[in-house]
């Protein structure tokens, strides 16, 4: 670690992606320094690209976007627990929340007000050589999984806590808005929940294949289908246990809510570009519908890492580009110009 300097891409207004030399940072007591092995591009980070916010996170700086990162450990905190070392492999949770507040005292830490969260505002991410990272943040990984699917433990987790959100159970039926990284690796989470039907929902045809090799048991294309009518052929007519949202659309919202059968849930995980949609109040009183948001996760990392060191689930075939930290800005483009073939996006900044 002779150096002062590492490369990192810069969102220095929207659309405009910038190589820039910046300090390497200097970790703090509780802190690690991870070499940034993979991080993969989600739709948030996109979403800043673009529009240069997300409902009430806005960029009005210079900023370092990526949140789902793997890496290396390379230097150590003079408080940093004994379990890590140097050169160990790891995957970053990238909520520091505060702790104290009455979430992060009740195990809802996920809604900490005092989050700093990697790659929202006023934060950098980890589109750079290197990250600090407070310790209890860092998990080890096993050796032999990859870089890929140790950063893929970040949006698998909103998978897993979308399904813990949902209460979901064995043998119950489950209907998917939105066959996108969120919606598919909530599709492999329900699986792995027992569920019994899972239908997939999508208008593009690729990713319904995916959803298949991800656990769906059946698939649903807008284009071509009709949403109710395939649910009740599906389900008898009963409607399904559990709708998730995973599109972050409107139509997906109301679409969930009129799948559920009575006295059943809709979690709703994809956030919506529109901050009020409109969703049909009556049905939701009178067939007593439980609606639950989702906002991230809480105390997953432990246990996805477990769960995809079994390798149960073949997370990577979600993958379908790969990108060096000086492509960044083509990653992005290649995000917003091709969604049809574009699922996960990986940027290696090494």
């Amino acid at each position: 670690m002779g150096m002062s300097t590492m490369n990192a891409a810069v969102l220095t207004r929207p659309k405009q992606i910038e190589m820039k030399q910046t300090g390497i940072p200097t970790p703090k007591d509780n802190e690690v320094l991870i070499r940034i092995r993979a991080v993969g591009l989600c739709g948030s980070d996109v979403h800043y690209y673009e529009h240069g916010k997300i409902g009430r996170y806005v960029v009005e700086k210079p900023i370092i976007l990526g949140h789902e990162a793997s890496g290396e450990i390379v230097k150590l905190g003079a408080q940093a627990p004994a379990h890590l070392k140097v050169g160990q492999r790891v995957a970053i949770e990238p909520g520091a929340t505060c702790g104290a507040c009455e979430y992060c005292t009740t195990d809802r830490y996920n809604l900490c007000p005092h989050v700093e969260f990697l790659a929202t505002p006023p934060y950098d991410g980890a589109f750079s050589e290197y990250v600090a990272m407070r310790a209890d943040l860092v998990f080890p990984i096993p050796e032999d999984m990859s870089y890929e699917t140790a950063a893929l433990v970040e949006p698998f987790s909103v998978g897993l806590h979308a399904v813990r959100r949902g209460g979901l159970q064995a043998n119950e039926t489950v209907v998917i808005m939105g066959m996108g990284p969120i919606g598919l690796l909530t599709v492999a989470n329900a699986k792995l929940a027992g569920a019994k039907t899972i239908i997939g929902v999508d208008l593009e045809q690729n990713r319904l294949d995916v959803a298949l090799k991800m656990g769906a048991t059946h698939t649903v294309n807008l284009r071509s289908e009709n949403l109710a009518d395939k649910v009740n052929e599906i389900t008898d007519h009963q409607g399904v246990d559990v709708a998730f949202e995973t599109a972050g659309n409107p139509k997906a919202v109301q679409g969930a809510v009129a799948s559920v059968k009575r006295g059943g849930r809709v979690v709703v995980v994809g956030m919506s570009p529109e901050d009020e949609v409109p969703v049909n109040m009556s049905i939701i009183v009178d067939s007593e519908i439980d609606l639950r948001g989702v906002f991230r996760y809480h105390d997953t990392y432990l246990a996805a890492i477990d769960i995809l060191s079994k390798k149960i689930v073949d997370i990577e075939q979600i993958i379908t580009g790969k990108y060096t930290l000086g492509e960044t800005a083509a990653a992005f483009e290649q995000a917003i110009n091709d969604k049809t073939n574009t699922l996960k996006i990986m940027v290696y900044p090494q």
